[in-house]
């Protein structure tokens, strides 16, 4: 298995560079099917909360040649084939960022406890925020819990009308450009 820390470790910088901010860093199994594995990386625009294709680019292009390198210095970063997906968060984000819980309070989130968590493993409801290190919920079963946000196995926004309505419409510059070709038969 990749070691996330040091992947983030040389992604952030790339990420900055460009002006943009890091949400998340994963590996996950490939959807090519080739049993093969996925890096990817949300970032965001802090001036818009998403990146567009080109933005997309060209951070790809960036960690692209910079895992290269350091895998041409020595470094083995991620083992085997792979895939890099560079995205934008999306409406219903992942939060993975104290200033994520923040930021959201008042909007429906679900969260999935890490294993070994003694408690309630799934929440969802409204988030209440975040203070110091434990974040808030009221659960719609439970009612408000505080949990370690250290404890938190994955955490998103749910996507309903209020979210949509408190969410920057995404830029959709270029859309229009988007030749769709017709395969020969």
């Amino acid at each position: 298995m990749a070691d996330l820390a040091r992947l983030t470790e040389v992604i952030e910088p790339e990420a900055k560079a460009l002006g943009f901010e890091l949400v998340r860093v994963k590996m996950m199994p490939s959807e090519a099917g080739d049993g093969g594995e996925a890096l990817q990386i949300m970032a965001e625009d802090p001036a818009t909360g998403q990146l567009v294709i080109d933005q997309c680019a060209a951070l790809s292009r960036r960690v692209s040649d910079r895992i290269d390198a350091l895998e041409e210095a020595g470094e083995v970063l991620i083992k085997g084939a792979y895939h890099l997906e560079v995205s934008s968060p999306g409406i219903d984000r992942p939060l993975t960022r104290a200033k994520d819980f923040a930021n959201w309070a008042g909007h429906e989130a679900k969260i999935s406890m890490a294993k070994g968590y003694d408690g309630q493993r799934n929440l969802r409801g409204p988030l209440q925020g975040i203070e110091g290190d434990t974040v808030i919920i009221d659960d719609r079963k439970a009612g408000v819990v505080s949990i370690p946000r250290d404890q938190i196995h994955s955490a998103q926004l749910v996507l309903t009308d209020a979210l949509i309505a408190a969410t920057q419409p995404l830029d959709t510059s270029g859309a229009d450009d988007i030749e769709e070709e017709k395969a020969d038969d």
